[in-house]
């Protein structure tokens, strides 16, 4: 509530609010206070397009007028509050576009509600830095909501200033809590001297800072300093015969640290108390892919980057209605509009798909039960991080002289025992048909909107060709030329070397398949399942 009061008073220099919280009774009861607070609120969307919030060409009305006509966007608008829900899916170019509004001083403010789960999940740097300050509703009840009562700002704000130590104090606390944005002290002095403006006070005071820091440094932090330091002591101990001046205070870094502890989620104190937290690398819903037929709209480019695209006729037009008047007084004669082929735009969609691990085994020869136990294990281990990645798992199994499917396309960790209980092993290694057979199902997974990937694990020793005869130098050429067929159709492509010794012969069907080549020698498991998912992170 004392957030959404402070941003009242000073929504240019502050930027916005996070609000960091789920779906529910307590952030509605939020945004009903937000409402009374901002009457004028515009609720945008992540995967709003540039023309819905800068403005553009307004097509209709100029082909219907005949001359240029341009329309505003929704960040266009003046002292207005824009509320933004599901903050953590906005992309890079609106992130941008939304941090360029905040930089060129507009008349408006942002509630960006973050609705992550996980710590990864959160809005883009290049926004939150610009916002200054983040609350969340965890364990906050309803009560507390809807018994704040709506304070109004005074009027006129008295003027509001500052000791002269107050601004290097925060940067050097900032320094201390592993803040290196310089924005987050110049947005703690903004949201102590509305404290104090709010209060009604001409002159900025201690309670007023530690709320500033509480809202400003809390989820900033990434380093918690020990402030029982032998340094820090001796330097308390020393007394100060510095003779204060009027409205000097004397803030105790314990008092600003304990401030931003107590703003700090319980989960994080501990993180910061053993360490930095290590950044992944995945994004948790889905590959995403770009095309031209399906998925999220995306601003349309130039169709020249990319032959055989769909031509985007409304972005085609907007790109070429400016030149028209020089175009025809250079050609008088033309009618209609004059298009050239540098105005021409291609669709482009960005789609979330979900991510096929197709696992092929070498289930041949007298180490078949070590490598398939492998397998099984890290089938498994994959299986059960699928569910947050949200992968699907498949097993193909190759020996003799031929290929079997062993587990179709699946997320059933249940399933995925039950067919890997009783793994038949001995005979041929046909690696051709395993390459074959996992093209087959990766091709059919594509059509169904899946990213398919093929893990290969051999020792290389290839013997049986396709047709079955035990000729190794054909079967060596097969497997080549299955290669050459997965890297034609796209499909990306992984090698495990698992014998004794890496093979030659191994290393080199990788570099046919543009594939990564692994060589783990009895691989564990655990290490198996490791490598994999390190190599499909690159």
């Amino acid at each position: 509530m004392t957030a959404l009061r402070l941003l009242a008073i000073d929504p240019v220099g502050m930027g916005g609010v996070v609000l960091r919280a789920r779906a529910g009774p307590a952030r509605d009861a939020a945004m009903r206070f937000a409402q009374d607070i901002f009457p004028e609120m515009v609720r945008l969307h992540p995967s709003m397009s540039t023309e819905d919030l800068t403005g553009g060409i307004d097509l209709a009305a100029t082909l219907n007028s005949g001359s240029l006509t341009y329309r505003s966007g929704l960040l266009g608008r003046d002292r207005a509050c824009f509320v933004l829900p599901m903050a953590e899916r906005t992309g890079p170019q609106m992130a941008g576009q939304l941090a360029a509004a905040l930089d060129q001083g507009k008349e408006c403010a942002f509630i960006c509600l973050d609705e992550g789960v996980d710590d990864g999940e959160c809005i883009p740097a290049t926004l939150s830095d610009r916002i200054a300050m983040q609350v969340s509703l965890d364990g906050v009840q309803v009560s507390e909501l809807t018994s704040a009562e709506i304070q109004t700002v005074p009027s006129p704000l008295p003027a509001v200033d500052f000791f002269d130590e107050l601004p290097e104090t925060l940067v050097a606390l900032a320094v201390r809590l592993g803040i290196t944005s310089l924005r987050a002290p110049m947005h703690a002095l903004r949201v102590a001297k509305a404290h104090a403006a709010f209060s009604g006070r001409g002159f900025v005071n201690e309670d007023d800072v530690a709320i500033a820091v509480a809202l400003v440094y809390a989820h900033r932090t990434t380093i918690l300093p020990n402030v029982d330091d032998p340094e820090t002591e001796a330097e308390a101990a020393e007394p100060d015969t510095t003779p204060k001046q009027e409205h000097q205070l004397d803030l105790p870094e314990e008092l600003l640290l304990d401030a931003v502890k107590t703003a700090l989620p319980a989960n994080l104190l501990d993180q910061l108390s053993a360490g930095p937290a290590k950044t992944g690398t995945g994004s948790g819903s889905g590959k995403r892919r770009l095309g031209n037929r399906r998925g999220r709209p995306l601003p349309a480019r130039n169709v020249r980057a990319k032959p055989g695209a769909r031509v985007d006729l409304m972005a085609t037009l907007r790109a070429a209605i400016p030149w028209q008047k020089l175009r025809k007084d250079a050609a008088p004669h033309r009618t209609g509009a004059i298009v050239k082929p540098g105005d021409l735009r291609a669709k482009r969609y960005q789609e979330l798909s979900d991510r096929l691990l197709i696992f092929t085994v070498d289930a041949s020869g007298s180490a078949a039960l070590a490598r398939l136990g492998e397998a099984k294990g890290a089938v498994e281990l994959l299986l059960a991080e699928a569910y947050a990645r949200r992968d699907h798992v498949a097993l193909i199994g190759f020996r003799g002289t031929e290929a079997d499917v062993l587990l179709p396309p699946t997320r059933s960790l249940v399933q995925t025992k039950r067919r890997l209980a009783d793994l038949p092993g001995g005979g041929g290694t046909p690696t051709a048909a395993g390459l074959a057979a996992a093209l087959t199902m990766a091709q059919t997974a594509a059509r169904k909107g899946l990213t398919p990937t093929v893990v290969l694990l051999t020792d290389g020793r290839s013997n049986i060709a396709l047709d079955g005869s035990s000729d190794r130098t054909k079967a060596g050429q097969d497997a080549t030329d299955m290669a050459r067929a997965l890297v034609s159709q796209g499909i990306d492509a992984l090698v495990i070397d698992t014998g004794n010794r890496p093979a030659t012969a191994l290393n080199e069907l990788a570099r046919v398949m543009d594939a990564p080549y692994i060589a783990l020698p009895r691989a564990e498991a655990r290490k198996l399942s490791d490598a994999v998912t390190s190599s499909l992170d690159r």
